[in-house]
């Protein structure tokens, strides 16, 4: 069987890498798409297969075939090298864009949801409880100054380590992980 990929799809395999931290959220994600588990999974095996392929395009090549034309693209230093953001539209996360970083040589460093330009994270709540599927890499950066990140456990995945200010001056930390950017969940460091 042939598979088609576009948009639809391709959230479809984000959606599939999120299922081992929020099976709720992507159940009602994926019946939202109209999509069945059996068609996520297939969908996913050929992406796989597609990702693989000698004569699957390259690079950002591989992401405008997949989803089309960028919404955006613009230039951006890192450190001596300069690279470029590629951003598209994905309708399940309308605030935010799937953007993919191209270095110099013409591959993707990295693939991952950011923050739509204009859009400002939630607040964080009193508790400091971060809800999953609301924020990105990016804004625990701007929320919390002394965000360190850590290395993470498998590929599309990052691990951020933050601390809450308490009541009684202290701070208590806390560990985030994020799938593709976005935020899955939150816990207590030992």
């Amino acid at each position: 069987m042939t598979l088609a990929f576009g948009v639809e799809e391709f959230q479809l395999v984000l959606l599939r890498r999120m299922a081992d931290f929020q099976p709720v959220l992507v159940e009602r994600a994926r019946t939202r798409l109209g999509v069945s588990a059996t068609a996520m999974r297939q969908v996913n095996a050929g992406w796989q297969r597609f990702v693989r392929s000698k004569t699957a395009p390259r690079g950002v090549a591989r992401y405008v075939a997949v989803l089309g034309p960028q919404a955006s693209v613009r230039e951006q230093r890192a450190g001596d090298l300069t690279c470029r953001l590629h951003h598209w539209f994905l309708p399940l996360w309308p605030d935010l864009r799937f953007e993919a970083v191209e270095g110099p040589d013409g591959g993707v460093w990295q693939e991952w949801l950011v923050r739509a330009p204009g859009t400002r994270p939630p607040a964080v709540p009193v508790t400091g409880d971060l809800a999953p599927w609301k924020y990105v890499v990016s804004d625990l950066e701007q929320l919390f100054p002394d965000v360190r990140h850590l290395s993470a456990d498998a590929p599309n995945r990052w691990v951020s380590q933050f601390a809450l200010p308490e009541e009684s001056g202290g701070v208590r930390l806390r560990r985030a992980r994020f799938v593709y950017g976005l935020l899955q969940e939150v816990s207590e460091v030992g």
